[in-house]
């Protein structure tokens, strides 16, 4: 018997957008792992890219889809400033949010980042991610984001990536 707090079955791996294998996020570690991709990430709110890069990071952690944090010359200057909260992750540390401003459109708290990261994920003391729910839309390689369920996780999800996903109803005790 299935207990209410298991995952369901995961998802078949296959081919997504460009003929691109898929990854499972089922086959992530935990603790997570933080990959550099060459990837275009695209951020755009406002009607103005905020982000554009081809030198992010990816971290990879068991039932979550990819997080992409931008470094900091790749985005637009001015468009973001420090907002209210902060927030402990057990792997990465200590957590900071940004609010994006562009003309008059505010998006509260639609990134974060880590000023200083825990051993292991140095390579994101410069960076950010975005929250794909808080902005026009994400983008990898021209392909078009949706945003992992809920309301606390940032994870980008893509044709290239299967799930099922952590942060939806039901899903707390994964």
């Amino acid at each position: 018997m299935k207990r209410k707090d298991e995952p369901p079955a995961t998802d078949t791996v296959g081919v997504g957008f460009d003929d691109v294998a898929q990854e499972s996020v089922w086959d992530y570690p935990r603790p997570p792992a933080l990959v550099a991709c060459r990837s275009r990430v695209t951020v755009v709110f406002g009607g103005v890219v905020v982000a554009d890069t081809t030198r992010s990071q990816r971290v990879l952690e068991t039932s979550h889809p990819p997080v992409y944090y931008v470094p900091a010359a790749d985005e637009t200057p001015g468009a973001l400033r420090r907002g209210a909260g902060e927030s402990w992750c057990e792997w990465k540390g200590h957590a900071v949010y940004w609010d994006l401003h562009v003309a008059d459109h505010v998006s509260r708290r639609a990134a974060w980042s880590y000023p200083r990261p825990a051993p292991g994920f140095e390579a994101l003391a410069d960076a950010l991610a975005f929250y794909p729910g808080r902005v026009d839309q994400c983008l990898v390689d021209g392909e078009p984001v949706q945003p992992q369920p809920g309301d606390f996780y940032g994870g980008w999800i893509t044709s290239r990536i299967r799930g099922p996903f952590k942060g939806g109803p039901g899903s707390q005790g994964w």
